[in-house]
């Protein structure tokens, strides 16, 4: 079953041109329209006339419209001769004299711009151009019922080719583009409902449908008559022409100068090619010299700094030689230094077992302090004390080693004794304010007396966070800690480790107050203390047990009698008298600060 036709939806007086969607163009054509000139053909049918063009004129009655040469017969025959070249230029100039650009604007009364501009369309005699919308015009353009459509085209140069002013109250709806013959330079209107046209009658309603007989009408046999008389016509005007032109070639001798000038034409081609690849071949030559010629001189340039840069090697290397000596000479002492120094902090503060305790219970000068895991809130007064003095030495000597071994600490300490803090500034503390966090982020490292819980709760944290520091002090040193709750077992590990080695221990560097020293001289002191001009030893330079030790306590012992005899007696002493040579008379006694610190000698 058929479908069933479209109809339009907008009655003629309701369309405007907001309801224009698109424009077609059909049968593109530059002839211009011609009529005919009056004849009787064209008179009115009246009563009066009805029996004169009844009559049958004798002669054959020329109209003035008419031609009386007969019609030419079409001719299949016509390019048969001709050449692949002269068929297809033919073709051409037929196409293009039909086809060409165009494109269309539309115009509307009290307008002077154009309302819409079509694009342009190439080579062609029908055009479908794109659709567009027009409500975002204004009232004056989107309630119009008549446009003014201009239509430009291009064979050689812009034409105006049609202008029209179209009322779309009067468009015929025709529903589709499909089975319609349209006249030249037809003009096709694609509305919101449908398509319309200006000069195509719409389609009229289908009659009833019959079912078709089962014969030949006259017209159809008169037809295939023709046919067969023109199809036998053409078959006799081919076997004649065929015959003509063989005996034309027969009698023609055969010439071959078109064929040797087609040679000499394509061989003049091939040396102009020939020639044109020459040229480029030569170009790309010159361009391929001087890239080489750049690359030479690159090439040139980066052997010399390559040379340069050997030079530069080995004298680096000469130099490299004696600064990994010296590396390793420094480090070698840097390794000596920290021995010495953590063998002094083990003997400042001494660790050692608490002879009360059990095992892994250590006491730091002999003040006893427990593993983390002692629980402060069943301690007592006496015992409080004792163990925040022993954190505070514990909190010193780690603050000390970071700074010997050079390893940061995680919680910053702040040694005071049995009153040493540490903070922690890594941590999140919520439920503060930037104020409270900044005052919340000291622990104590001290027992607190009569403390709440939060504040044994703060000591505790605290105590966590200096087993902590210790931690990272042993990690620096690749030390693994079984235990970060066993504070001094974990110290001492550590200073055993940094002190231990087989080498003999560095001296320490000589310095001090020179004025202490006035009373050495060559021959009195032992050659272990001696030292020149701007190396010097202090007291504390000697270890405990050794010559020079020995020397300064007879030599503290013998100045105190001095001085006790000398305020006995009330008489000023001789600053010869005492072993050491020192003067300390009260009107004689010169005290002065240098630059090299206090090496002033005060005798001199």
């Amino acid at each position: 079953m058929a479908p069933p036709e479209s109809r339009p939806l907008l009655l003629p007086q309701n369309r405007k041109l907001r309801h224009l969607r698109g424009i077609y163009l059909r049968n593109l054509s530059f002839v211009r329209p011609r009529g005919r000139t009056i004849d009787d053909t064209l008179l009115n049918a009246t009563p009066s006339k009805l029996d004169a063009l009844r009559d049958t004129p004798q002669l054959h009655h020329a109209l003035s419209s008419d031609n009386l040469r007969p019609k030419a017969r079409r001719r299949s025959t016509a390019l048969a001769q001709a050449s692949p070249t002269t068929r297809q230029r033919m073709l051409q100039n037929t196409v293009d004299g039909r086809a060409a650009d165009v494109f269309f604007s539309l115009h509307c009364e009290g307008e002077e711009e154009p309302v819409y501009i079509s694009e342009l369309k190439e080579r062609a005699t029908n055009f479908n151009f794109q659709f567009f919308d027009l409500n975002d015009k204004g009232p004056s353009v989107t309630r119009a019922p008549v446009v003014i459509i201009k239509v430009w085209a291009k064979r050689t140069s812009w034409t105006l080719l049609l202008e029209d002013m179209i009322d779309l109250r009067s468009l015929r709806f025709i529903g589709t583009l499909q089975n319609h013959r349209f006249p030249p330079n037809g003009l096709i209107f694609h509305l919101a409902d449908g398509i319309y046209s200006l000069d195509v009658m719409g389609k009229p309603p289908q009659p009833r449908y019959l079912p078709p007989l089962q014969t030949s009408s006259y017209n159809a046999l008169m037809k295939l008559a023709t046919l067969d008389n023109s199809i036998q016509d053409a078959i006799a005007t081919q076997e004649q022409i065929t015959s003509q032109i063989n005996d034309i070639l027969e009698k023609e001798p055969h010439n071959e100068t078109p064929a040797a000038q087609e040679k000499v034409k394509l061989a003049e081609r091939f040396v102009a090619t020939e020639q044109r690849a020459l040229k480029a071949a030569e170009k790309r030559r010159d361009e391929l010299q001087e890239s080489i010629r750049a690359r030479r001189e690159a090439i040139a340039n980066g052997r010399a700094l390559q040379q340069k840069a050997e030079k530069d090697v080995v004298n680096a290397t000469e130099h490299l030689i004696a600064s990994k000596t010296l590396l390793a000479q420094t480090q070698e002492q840097i390794r000596g230094q920290r021995r010495r120094i953590c063998a002094d902090l083990a003997n400042i503060y001494q660790i050692t077992p608490n002879p009360a305790g059990g095992p892994l219970h250590f006491q730091i000068v002999r003040l006893p302090l427990p593993n983390s895991e002692y629980d402060t809130s069943a301690s007592r007064g006496p015992d409080d004390d004792l163990i925040s003095a022993a954190l505070g030495y514990t909190a010193a000597l780690t603050n000390s080693l970071q700074y010997y071994l050079g390893v940061p600490l995680p919680y910053p300490i702040t040694p005071f004794a049995s009153r040493s803090a540490i903070r922690d500034d890594i941590s999140l503390l919520a439920d503060l304010n930037s104020a409270q966090t900044a005052r919340q982020r000291d622990f104590p490292i001290y027992i607190p007396r009569g403390g709440s819980t939060a504040a044994h709760y703060r000591f505790d944290y605290g105590w966590f966070l200096l087993n902590k520091n210790i931690e990272a002090l042993c990690a620096s040193q690749s030390l693994k800690v079984p235990d970060i709750r066993q504070t001094l077992p974990n110290l001492k590990y550590l200073l055993y480790v940094c002190s231990a080695g087989s080498e003999e221990v560095p001296d320490r560097k000589r310095g001090g107050v020179r004025g202490l020293w006035a009373g050495r001289r060559t021959g009195r002191m032992p050659s272990s203390v001696r030292g020149g001009d701007g190396d010097t030893s202090s007291i504390g330079d000697d270890r405990r047990g050794s010559n020079d030790s020995e020397y300064l306590s007879r030599q503290r012992d013998e100045l105190r009698k001095a001085l006790a005899a000398r305020d006995g007696a009330a008489s000023p002493v001789d600053q010869s008298f005492s072993p050491a040579g020192l003067p300390f008379d009260e009107g004689e006694m010169k005290v002065s600060l240098r630059t090299k610190g206090l090496r002033e000698n005060i005798g001199g």
